[in-house]
């Protein structure tokens, strides 16, 4: 991907690191380094003590000032401000403005107004506070685990979720969840299929746009992105797991139907493509 000129998001709130990342300390605690100073006693070792036996509530609550420096936080930020200018543009023809969501970067777990999100999730947005959750380490598991390498796997990954705040904006995501109790939960699991690909549709739009007005794609990018979106799957990480297929426990779309929906997302670069609850067939 051709990001190096790319402008990074400030939309980007980092909670690994620092006090946030190990653990609060208490006035308490720090009454017994200085107790333990006045002994002989190093004091850093009294707060190290303190920062790891901190209880994971108490972890990644406070971001890091300064916002992301390292390579790979830098990189989710240019993403972040890539799919910021496209859906600002969509918006903006459709007679209506973007109101861009934030990315979180954490380690392990954090708060959210969706619960607790743990990195075994995998990314994910929580639509109570438009804010889109990602602990890095994912990208290890979708090279190693799930057989995706590559930056454009990596992008796809995060204007999936931005697919999903999008969502939310046009009202899709708050019909879905009001058929949450009044259909069965196998009809339920459908309607999940067709939000997951329709976020998969978006994601499609997002790349065609901006390889489109930037040329931010290079050659293998679309490959890339075509081989993560069908490595996370229904099927595919069902039968990973050494289980059955079951189709009507889908709550995401088989690889098939991913691959299909992002590519129609980057082909048309059209929400109207993108209407896959009106689609006979996915």
């Amino acid at each position: 991907m051709k990001l190096d000129d790319h402008r990074e998001s400030g939309n980007v709130e980092d909670r690994r690191g620092g006090m946030g990342a190990k653990g609060t300390i208490g006035i308490g605690t720090i009454v017994i380094a200085l107790i333990a100073w006045y002994f002989g006693i190093d004091p850093q070792t009294v707060l190290d003590v303190a920062q790891v036996a901190a209880p994971p509530q108490q972890r990644q609550e406070a971001p890091a000032q300064g916002g992301p420096r390292d390579e790979m936080s830098v990189f989710v930020s240019r993403v972040l401000a890539s799919t910021e200018d496209t859906w600002e543009g969509v918006f903006r023809e459709g007679g209506s403005s973007y109101r861009a969501p934030k990315l979180v970067l954490f380690t392990g777990a954090t708060p959210s107004a969706c619960g607790t999100g743990q990195a075994a999730m995998g990314p994910f947005y929580c639509p109570g506070d438009e804010k889109v959750y990602i602990d890095l380490s994912f990208y290890r598991d979708l090279r190693d685990r799930f057989r995706a390498p590559g930056d454009f796997a990596q992008a796809y990954v995060i204007a999936h979720e931005v697919g999903h705040h999008v969502q939310k904006l046009l009202g899709i995501s708050a019909k879905v969840d009001g058929m949450r109790g009044r259909v069965s939960e196998a009809q339920f699991n459908r309607l999940s299929v067709r939000t997951e690909l329709q976020a998969d549709c978006f994601a499609g739009v997002w790349a065609h746009r901006a390889q489109r007005e930037r040329g931010l794609l290079e050659p293998g990018d679309l490959e890339e992105g075509l081989g993560a979106a069908a490595a996370i799957g229904d099927d595919r990480l069902q039968r990973q797991s050494g289980g059955r297929v079951v189709p009507d426990s889908f709550t995401h779309g088989s690889s098939a139907q991913r691959v299909r929906w992002f590519r129609t997302g980057f082909d048309n670069g059209s929400l109207k493509a993108c209407d896959t609850f009106a689609a006979r067939d996915l």
